[in-house]
């Protein structure tokens, strides 16, 4: 079989080494904390200590930036956590605009100093945005997370009516550009709390890996998540967030404990 992206390589390792497919995501929301160090601390503790039930971690850009430049100077630090920990990085930045700010966007987050090994991009300016993300992605051996089917109440807004089968239909065609394997670079956001829609989204990208938001306290449960996955167990990251992070309030060990629970609830049901 070819070699995978070195993403989907580290990714799906896991996934089978650790036997988990959760995906830890950390939002520092500064009113939780003290000040800055209180919140740096507390979101390092967090990220060492759920390491062990985790396929990989998805630090969202938007509390990151809300700090200002402490907040980068975290985001640094998280990711070079990470790594050590053998944790894939997935940046939750939604991307995605038009020519060189494409380009820029891309650099920056998937090959400059504050790059993770993914990106979340956005695919509703037109599929052409996803060029630079793409290729920046397949030069680094990271991956992107295109936009399809969100976990929020009223993305029928605007991915309604089809809209988020096209989407998954141009991320098919993406990965069939590459090199065949058992994943590509392009992987897809589809929300957990879509459960009805799972099969249709892994049938029509199957070598897409799935990043299925909304477990825990957007109220997806571990339960529906099934048909995102292959036979085997892979394909699909269920990400938690808050769910982990401020499981009890600040108590680390009430993060471990509800990492531990979603790792076995979805292990459980595949």
């Amino acid at each position: 079989m070819p070699a995978l992206p070195a993403f989907a390589h580290a990714v799906t390792e896991r996934t089978r080494t650790l036997n988990t497919r959760l995906c830890v995501g950390l939002d520092p929301r500064a009113d939780a904390y003290r000040d800055t160090a209180h919140l740096r601390l507390h979101t390092l503790d967090v990220l060492e200590a759920t390491a062990p039930f985790a396929a990989c971690v998805k630090p969202q850009l938007a509390f990151f930036e809300a700090l200002g430049l402490p907040g980068f100077t975290l985001l640094e630090e998280v990711c070079a956590l990470a790594r050590t920990l053998g944790l894939p990085v997935i940046l939750d930045g939604k991307r995605g605009d038009i020519g060189s700010t494409a380009e820029a966007y891309a650099h920056a987050w998937l090959g400059g100093p504050h790059a993770g090994d993914a990106l979340t991009v956005n695919p509703f300016l037109g599929f052409a945005t996803l060029t630079p993300f793409v290729a920046a992605a397949r030069a680094n051996g990271g991956g992107i997370f295109v936009l399809v089917k969100t976990s929020n109440p009223d993305q029928a807004d605007v991915q309604g009516s089809g809209i988020s089968e096209r989407v998954a239909v141009e991320v098919a065609r993406l990965n069939a550009e590459e090199e065949e394997g058992e994943f590509a670079s392009v992987g897809a956001v589809v929300g957990a709390t879509h459960p009805r829609d799972l099969a249709t989204f892994r049938a029509l990208m199957p070598r897409a890996l799935l990043l299925l938001p909304g477990l825990g306290a957007q109220g997806a449960a571990a339960a529906d998540l099934a048909p995102a996955f292959h036979a085997g167990g892979t394909g699909a990251l269920a990400s938690a967030s808050r769910g982990v992070q401020y499981a009890s309030g600040l108590d680390v060990a009430a993060s471990v404990t509800a990492a531990k629970r979603f790792r076995d609830e979805l292990n459980a049901v595949l």
